[in-house]
């Protein structure tokens, strides 16, 4: 089964896009490969082959758009209804494009949608929104797509985030000692994979998101992010700042929790630059990088993690891998999802949005109560048909034990 994956994320800054083949093991060489549904006993084994992958950058106008809707301040609701049909369209377009390139048709298509809403009241999330009509991708591609996939986990009273622990936990079927695999998007999460006991996954705080605000600052918006981490490596790490910044009740909650930048936002981050009037621009970005290498170093320690798996675009960050790896200490391994799986760092979360539907086509839970906090598993996401009826094949029993990654 041939799956489209297509992720943005809290930096909205582009599209990931990922086209997967997904087969079921066992399957021997002689016989033929399953183009959509399954024969036979429950696969232990999913073997997944990446055909095409891509990033592809907003437009100004979009991205602009839906930083907007990010920042804690009240919006016609023309700018939701516009930038949700707008990004529909170019989902579309992107992935009809990757398609055509490569010459491939995918059977189904994930689309996470951009989140602009992550709502939460005394560690319980309330609401989840993400934009992004998937109504133009099904009609665009004439295929079934799968959509809002993290509403099902937040009404079974789970934090709907991060769900990236369930592709982890397959890919480290077999692991020999505590590991974090680490996603440095513009919020830092981890899943941690201990033998012996069920996996965990939670948010740790920001990654990227206070140091992208910054960057536009010092560059008059030139940039985006931190490129080669030039910007912080410029400045001197604030010890005052860094300590107040680390007051943030967040960093004490117990897993499961989850956090955005309806909490680290630009007024968020001025809230404190305010009492440090003396510090020049890259003092302060140079502090923020400090504090999400500490934050998830923290994070790490609590669970006595020995190798620390890290992909998403802070990995690009050179300044803040080195703080990380500091922080982390001689004691644990950072490596990335590239050296650890054959899996490049930006196409993992596009990846897991394929995975994710290949197990709602089989009846399959996407969600683990370990990983969000929910009161049980659930399968995830609601579908819009493609050009003909939606037939779903007979739905599977239980979820394979392991993910292998093949060329």
């Amino acid at each position: 089964m041939i799956i489209a994956g297509l992720m943005t994320g809290t930096s909205a800054d582009g599209l990931d896009l990922v086209i997967a083949e997904f087969r079921p093991d066992p399957i021997s060489d002689t016989e033929p490969t399953p183009s959509f549904d399954l024969v036979g006993a429950d696969p232990t084994t999913l073997t997944v082959r990446i055909l095409a992958e891509r990033e592809t950058p907003f437009d100004d106008r979009l991205s602009a758009d839906i930083l907007r809707l990010l920042e804690p301040a009240d919006l016609p609701l023309s700018v939701v209804s516009s930038v949700d049909a707008r990004l529909g369209r170019f989902c579309a377009d992107a992935l009809s494009e990757l398609c055509a390139d490569h010459d491939l048709a995918p059977d189904l298509v994930v689309s996470h949608g951009q989140t602009v809403r992550h709502d939460i009241t005394d560690g319980q999330v309330t609401s989840s929104l993400q934009l992004g009509q998937p109504a133009f991708i099904a009609e665009r591609l004439g295929v079934p797509v799968l959509s809002d996939v993290r509403s099902r986990d937040v009404a079974a009273g789970g934090q709907g985030a991060p769900l990236v622990g369930l592709l982890d936990s397959l890919l480290l079927f077999d692991a020999e000692a505590p590991t974090a695999v680490l996603n440095l998007g513009g919020i830092a999460n981890i899943t941690v994979i201990a033998p012996g006991h069920d996996p965990i996954a939670f948010d740790t705080g920001p990654a990227n998101a206070l140091i992208d605000i910054l960057a536009r600052r010092i560059t008059d918006g030139r940039q985006s992010f931190d490129r080669d981490g030039a910007l912080a490596a410029a400045g001197t790490v604030d010890k005052d700042l860094l300590a107040e910044f680390l007051t943030e009740p967040f960093y004490a909650r117990p897993a499961p929790k989850s956090t955005g930048k309806e909490l680290f936002h630009a007024a968020y981050l001025d809230s404190h630059l305010e009492s440090h009037p003396h510090l020049g621009e890259h003092d302060q970005i140079a502090t923020v990088t400090a504090l999400t290498a500490h934050t998830i170093a923290e994070a790490v320690r609590d669970h006595e993690v020995t190798t620390v798996i890290a992909s998403g675009g802070g990995t690009r960050n050179p300044e803040l891998m080195r703080r990380l790896g500091e922080e982390l200490g001689d004691g644990v391994t950072l490596t990335s999802t590239d050296a650890a799986f054959g899996l490049p760092e930006g196409s993992k979360e596009a990846l897991l949005m394929a995975l994710i539907g290949w197990l709602s086509w089989h009846g399959l839970d996407g969600t683990q109560p370990s990983l969000t906090g929910a009161i049980g598993p659930r399968i995830a996401g609601r579908f819009t048909p493609g050009d003909g009826p939606l037939r779903l094949p007979e739905p599977l029993h239980r979820r394979p034990a392991r993910l292998r990654l093949t060329d």
